[in-house]
């Protein structure tokens, strides 16, 4: 079985340079829409607006 690199994304904003891994599990139950959504509802509820 091969075994794959993570992918990753680098940006550069203002002078500070982003590198992000990404991987993805095969036995994942989760869509990357549930998976944003989850992440964004965590963020959100623990912010005082």
């Amino acid at each position: 079985m091969m075994v794959r690199e993570p992918q990753t994304i680098k940006r550069k904003i203002g002078r500070t340079i982003y590198e992000v891994s990404l991987h993805f599990s095969k036995t994942s139950s989760e869509s990357m829409s549930d998976k944003v959504m989850r992440l964004l509802e965590n963020d959100l509820s623990g912010m005082n607006f």
